[in-house]
């Protein structure tokens, strides 16, 4: 016999679950998780919980998917998290199961427009980077100051410190150092 878990969720500790675990318990659900904390963090304890706890055939009912995902793209991942694990879900304000053809159907609507958001989100940034070039602006991270680079190399050739240490004195992490050794080194070779 499969078990139901609702899932509840409000952002702050000042908001009430009340109106969310009166539907949850209508419906009802043997076990009822309930988390105070933005939908923005990944990292949500009972909804970790959740997920380690249900097992294939379970249901798990939100009152609407809001409470479960923080975004499209976090929802979708957490509907096909749950497919994978054969975990029936049902939103209750959308009328929503993801057992019925129509749940599977509007499941492959939402993937594709996530996938849709996505494909446009790439867009955007290559021709934010591409206006950005023409500009005469080169993205990523600054060089280091050369004055800096010196120092641990100087450091370096000192034979007197290691990589974490010269890092901690000149500001220029280990990979930066690695990189310049790197480039020296093949400087001489030529």
């Amino acid at each position: 016999m499969p078990y139901t878990y609702g899932y509840a969720r409000v952002s702050t500790q000042e908001q009430a679950l009340d109106r969310q675990l009166d539907a949850l318990n209508a419906y009802p659900c043997n076990e009822i998780l309930q988390e105070k904390m933005t939908g923005t963090k990944a990292d949500r304890p009972q909804l970790l919980r959740l997920q380690d706890k249900v097992r294939a055939g379970d249901v798990v009912v939100v009152e609407s998917w809001s409470r479960l995902g923080r975004s499209t793209a976090d929802l979708l991942t957490l509907v096909q998290w749950f497919a994978d694990h054969d975990v029936q879900l049902i939103s209750l304000k959308e009328n929503f199961d993801t057992a019925t053809p129509q749940g599977r159907l509007m499941m492959t609507v939402f993937s594709a427009m996530a996938a849709f958001e996505r494909d446009l989100i790439v867009q955007r940034t290559r021709e934010g980077l591409a206006a950005a070039r023409a500009r005469g602006r080169k993205g990523g991270r600054p060089r280091k100051k050369s004055k800096d680079v010196e120092l641990a190399l100087r450091l370096y050739e000192t034979n007197a410190h290691s990589i974490k240490e010269i890092a901690t004195l000149s500001g220029v992490s280990a990979a930066t150092l690695y990189r310049y050794l790197a480039a020296r080194k093949e400087n001489e070779s030529q």
